[in-house]
C-alpha cells in the first residue's frame, strides 16, 4: 500500500479521529461526517468517500445500514470496505447483504479504545474477519506494520466470547461507577484494577454500551448468568 491510495472515514467520532491519526501518514485520508469535522482533512461527501480504495465505517449500529444503502451505489470494483463495529454478526449480514458482489469486505474489532490506546496503538490487537475478496491481505500488512496484532476470527464467534470479555466488563464497571463509591484511601490491588476498568468505559457513549450489551446476540445470556450466579455465591456467603 502506498500513500496515494484514498481512505475514506465515515464517521469521524473519537474512534474516527483515533483512525485518521495513525493512518494519514501512510494512506490519503478524507472523512465524510455532517456533524464532526475534521479542522485539515478533507470533508467529503458520501458518494465521494465511497470512491475511495478503501472505506472505513466508524458508525453507530443505528446508522449502520442506513450508511451501506447510500455508499452501496458508488463503490468502484476491487474498494475494501471496514468495519469497526464492536460486535460482529450484525454488521457482518448487513455489509454482505446491501454490499455490491465487486466490493471487498472486511469486518473488524478495534479491541482497544482512544482512551487505552492514548498512548499509542503498537502492541494493541484486532479482531479480524476477513469476508469477501483477497486484499484484505494488503491492509493486514500496513496494520501489523503499524505494531497491531490481527486475531483471525468469524463474526459468530467473536460475538460469543465479547458477551463474556466485553459485555461483562462493561455490566460490572458501569455499575460500580454508578453506586456510592466508598473512600479510597484504603484500596486493594484487586480494586484498583477494577477502579482501572471503571475509569476506561466511563467515557463510552451510551449508544456503544446498548450495542454492547443489546446488539450482541450472545450478551444477554452471558449476562443473565452472570447475574445468577452472583446471586448463588452471595447466598451462599
Amino acid at each position: 500500500m502506498n500513500s496515494r491510495q484514498r481512505l475514506a472515514i465515515i464517521g469521524f467520532g473519537a474512534f474516527g479521529r483515533l483512525i485518521a491519526r495513525h493512518l494519514r501518514p501512510h494512506l490519503s485520508v478524507c472523512v465524510c461526517d455532517p456533524h464532526h469535522r475534521s479542522n485539515d482533512l478533507p470533508q467529503v461527501d458520501l458518494a465521494a468517500a465511497a470512491s475511495c480504495d478503501i472505506v472505513v465505517l466508524a458508525v453507530p449500529l443505528s446508522q449502520f445500514e442506513t450508511v451501506l444503502q447510500q455508499i452501496a451505489p458508488h463503490l468502484r470494483p476491487g474498494t475494501i470496505v471496514m468495519d469497526v463495529a464492536s460486535v460482529k454478526v450484525e454488521p457482518a449480514r448487513a455489509m454482505q447483504q446491501i454490499l455490491p458482489e465487486h466490493a471487498q469486505i472486511i469486518a473488524t474489532h478495534p479491541l482497544f479504545g482512544p482512551e487505552s490506546a492514548r498512548d499509542g496503538i503498537a502492541g494493541h490487537r484486532l479482531a479480524w474477519c476477513p469476508l469477501r475478496g483477497t486484499n484484505h491481505r494488503r491492509v493486514a500488512a500496513l496494520l501489523r506494520f503499524l505494531g497491531l496484532q490481527l486475531i483471525a476470527t468469524t463474526p459468530d464467534e467473536h460475538d460469543r466470547d465479547m458477551a463474556v470479555v466485553q459485555g461483562l466488563t462493561h455490566l460490572i464497571a458501569r455499575s460500580l461507577d454508578q453506586m456510592a463509591r466508598p473512600t479510597t484511601r484504603l484500596t486493594t490491588e484487586s480494586y484498583r484494577r477494577l477502579a482501572e476498568a471503571v475509569a476506561m468505559v466511563r467515557a463510552d457513549s451510551p449508544e456503544l454500551l446498548h450495542t454492547i450489551l443489546e446488539a450482541n446476540p450472545y450478551a444477554r445470556p452471558a449476562r443473565q448468568k452472570f447475574l445468577a450466579t452472583a446471586t448463588q455465591i452471595g447466598a451462599v456467603a
